[in-house]
């Protein structure tokens, strides 16, 4: 069955399908779906008490025809060689889909970073670079945030090569603004979420105040999606996080939410709406629904009591491969991850260009330029599925299959 599917063999599962497109014989699929290179250290780390506890880091680079390896560094409890593979290739495909000169790369720490000091974590995250930083290079692999890791730690990445390389701003993206970070790149995961999820509902001839959103996820990610959708008109009814979720059938009053949250560290309780749980979320009869937390969150176990019209993947691999078909089948219109959440990596892009020319842009810029790249990119998916009778994921994978296979063939690698 597909549901047993690990991460990584369910991204192969979508490469595959891609791939027979092409007609790509095995010795090129075992290149394209395999990963170049996978290293796994060990980061000893002091606690505040003076405890050592030792912990398991990994750099996963899959495929750097394209450009230099780049990916986000998660510390997660589920950060295992296996998650960072999946997301690894992931990266893959979503540099090449939206037309960035990047390979894909990830990295995490199987961690549960949510009670550690903010010292701690400034040594995990040090020791972690170094052991890690053979591979690094502004040429070579460039990493981003990604879940439980932030600005700061982007910081604490790029001083730590810069003491061995010098003051290498370009290192890292995601970084704060006083060090050389870009306007805009907060909210680009969530705003180029916003931006593809407004092309299909233009396509499926929605009007976004007649459009009911629910968000599963208010990180990074999904609490910026509810604050762009809410200024865009749309009609934000549901969101939740860790601890749970709230709803309100008339739209939540998402810039007094984003303030409670700020207070309480969750939305649960916020004044005005009724409590519900992340499960009963995904379930929701409404127009779009944005997965924006962690994979596979939508299974056989849960995929026919889904009642969206249109689902916006705001996480990665939020939907197994068996409840993608089932879903599919149902006709609901399905924004792959590999596009949905491209705006992340489409204005670390910026950043790195910004570093290396030593040159700002102004944020009206960057989000212009988002905006054309994210529209851009789903109309020529749309156009891809349209010629071949097939789903807007499939033609995302065929699209970057194609220009990741023809680089490795210009390159000599296959």
């Amino acid at each position: 069955m597909l549901e047993t599917m690990g991460p990584f063999e369910a991204v192969t599962h979508f490469f595959n399908r891609a791939a027979d497109l092409d007609n790509l014989s095995d010795s090129e699929r075992a290149v394209l779906a395999g990963t170049y290179r996978e290293l796994r250290v060990q980061i000893p780390v002091w606690r505040d008490d003076g405890r050592l506890d030792v912990f398991a880091g990994f750099r996963v680079q899959h495929n750097g025809a394209r450009g230099p390896y780049k990916g986000g560094i998660r510390y997660h409890p589920t950060a295992i060689l296996e998650e960072v593979r999946a997301l690894a290739a992931l990266m893959t495909w979503k540099t090449a889909v939206v037309d960035i000169p990047f390979g894909g790369a990830k990295g995490g720490i199987e961690v549960d970073p949510k009670p550690m000091s903010m010292g701690e974590l400034e040594r995990m995250t040090r020791t972690y670079t170094s052991q890690i930083g053979l591979l690094l290079g502004p040429n070579r692999d460039i990493p981003a945030p990604d879940v439980n890791t932030n600005a700061q730690t982007m910081a604490w990445i790029m001083d730590q090569y810069g003491r061995k390389y010098g003051h290498t701003p370009e290192i890292v993206t995601g970084k704060p603004i006083a060090l050389g970070g870009s306007y805009g790149r907060d909210a680009a995961t969530g705003r180029g979420a916003v931006i593809a999820m407004h092309e299909a509902v233009r396509e499926t001839g929605l009007a976004p105040d007649r459009c009911r959103i629910a968000i599963q996820g208010f990180g990074n990610v999904g609490s910026w999606a509810a604050q762009i959708a809410y200024e865009s008109g749309y009609r934000v009814v549901a969101v939740s996080d860790s601890q749970g979720g709230v709803y309100q059938e008339d739209g939540i009053d998402i810039p007094k939410l984003v303030g409670y949250q700020i207070e309480t560290s969750t939305v649960n309780g916020f004044p005005g709406t009724e409590p519900i749980s992340n499960e009963h979320l995904l379930e929701l009869p409404v127009e779009v629904l944005m997965p924006a937390a962690l994979g596979h969150v939508i299974n056989t176990a849960n995929v026919h009591r889904v009642r969206c019209r249109i689902l916006v993947e705001g996480a990665n691999y939020p939907v197994t491969p068996q409840a993608d078909q089932v879903l599919s089948d149902q006709g609901v219109l399905i924004v792959p991850d590999i596009l949905a959440n491209a705006g992340g990596v489409i204005v670390s892009y910026f950043e790195w260009t910004q570093n290396i020319q030593q040159f700002r842009w102004e944020e009206d810029l960057v989000n212009g330029r988002l905006t054309n790249r994210m529209v851009s990119a789903y109309r020529r998916i749309r156009a891809f599925a349209e010629a071949k009778g097939i789903s807007l994921r499939e033609a995302a994978y065929a699209i970057a299959v194609r220009s990741v296979s023809e680089a490795s063939h210009l390159r000599g690698y296959i």
